[in-house]
């Protein structure tokens, strides 16, 4: 079955939200102590289209399988040109491609924006997704020892980046 990656819609919520709940209950992927409600999920999705950034989600057949986003890295103007991705892949279907489509997608939709990069937040021992961002030429350029916690133990965190679309001016 082929994969098709697309603009999510308000009707995507609720799977959306499924996987979100999975990664954040039994991961370390999301640094919460909880689920999130649908209407969080909704507002999150309206939201981030409605500053211009996407939402994809991941379909193969009639299922959603993952969904990705970008968003500003930090509040500031300074960093207006660089975007922070999240990714999450239903965990019955990791290790099949989802987020190397999703990933992709979304470094094509922020080069076509004009960002000139791109980080990701990843849990230093969550190697899927190290592994994941490398290929996709993402480096290393931080690694920041017990800033978070769950789970009763502290979290490492590292950040990737990669450079963007090369003809964006400060």
């Amino acid at each position: 079955m082929s994969l098709i990656v697309r603009d999510a819609t308000l009707e995507d919520a609720a799977d959306i939200l499924a996987i979100y709940n999975f990664a954040a209950i039994n991961t370390t992927a999301v640094w919460t102590d909880g689920p999130a409600d649908l209407d969080s999920r909704r507002e999150w999705i309206r939201t981030r289209q409605q500053a211009g950034y996407p939402v994809l989600v991941a379909m193969r057949g009639g299922d959603v399988v993952g969904f990705a986003s970008f968003g500003d890295f930090r509040p500031f103007p300074g960093y207006r040109h660089t975007v922070e991705n999240s990714v999450y892949v239903d965990e019955r279907h990791h290790r099949a491609g989802i987020g190397r489509s999703l990933v992709a997608a979304l470094i094509e939709r922020a080069t076509t924006l004009n960002k000139h990069a791109m980080i990701a937040g990843i849990e230093a021992l969550n190697v899927g997704s190290l592994g994941l961002h490398a290929s996709l030429g993402f480096v290393e350029v931080a690694r920041m020892p017990e800033v978070g916690c769950k789970f009763g133990r502290w979290l490492d965190l590292v950040f990737m980046q990669k450079q963007l679309a090369s003809d964006v001016r400060p």
